[in-house]
């Protein structure tokens, strides 16, 4: 049995940290990794039907995933059914990996005060910000770390710990989809690559702490 800690494996924890002192140590990355979408005067990926296309759906498909949820406890609790298995504690334990998560620690707390530059800002790429690394604060306005859209998109992780059954799968649509969406903030000059990274992180965490403090530890076979 791998050794775990909020439902989370050991050696995932040690791979986040790392990546995230690696990031902050070693921010040439982030440039490097932005750079590959910058043509010398603007970032590539700006306004594409792709970029466009996974920026504007990340409202209706989280909004459809978690209404449909809600949807579906609402069926099983009238109908005195069980499809899914889906109770209303697993109904609160997503939307509190969604609330918390991602609007609270990511988008009211270190987008709100770390103020960091988007890519598309700094004048690296041409605007009149300063680059700054993943998790240092800046008394310049920014709203770059961490990504928003990528945070709303890796909450269906938490549809990976509540449905056990469907864990793999809910854990592939959460992190395709999640890839997706980051590919297209970081094409389009909208966040660097740390930033994004760094909603993965916090989502995954968020979703695995919460399920430990409302179910009690993940357990699955290896």
């Amino acid at each position: 049995m791998t050794r775990r800690f909020l439902s989370i494996p050991l050696w995932q924890w040690l791979a986040m940290g790392g990546l995230t002192v690696l990031f902050m140590l070693v921010p040439q990355l982030d440039l490097a990794v932005s750079g590959l979408f910058f043509d010398g005067k603007r970032f590539i990926g700006n306004g594409t039907p792709a970029e466009s296309f996974f920026y504007h759906s990340v409202g209706p498909v989280i909004g459809g995933v978690y209404g449909g949820a809600l949807l579906l406890w609402l069926y099983n609790r009238f109908a005195h059914k069980d499809i899914a298995r889906w109770s209303g504690r697993k109904l609160l334990y997503v939307l509190l990996v969604l609330g918390l998560g991602s609007g609270l620690v990511v988008n009211e707390v270190l987008k709100e005060h770390l103020g960091r530059a988007r890519p598309a800002r700094t004048v690296v790429y041409g605007g009149d910000k300063p680059f700054t690394p993943l998790f240092v604060p800046t008394e310049h306005p920014g709203y770059s770390c961490t990504s928003g859209h990528a945070a709303a998109a890796f909450s269906l992780l938490a549809f990976g710990f509540a449905d056990r059954r469907r864990r793999k799968a809910w854990f592939v649509i959460a992190l395709v989809y999640g890839a997706a969406v980051s590919l297209a903030r970081v094409s389009a000059g909208g966040h660097f690559f740390s930033d994004v990274m760094g909603s993965l992180f916090i989502m995954y965490i968020t979703a695995g702490a919460l399920y430990r403090w409302m179910f009690g530890e993940l357990r699955i076979k290896n």
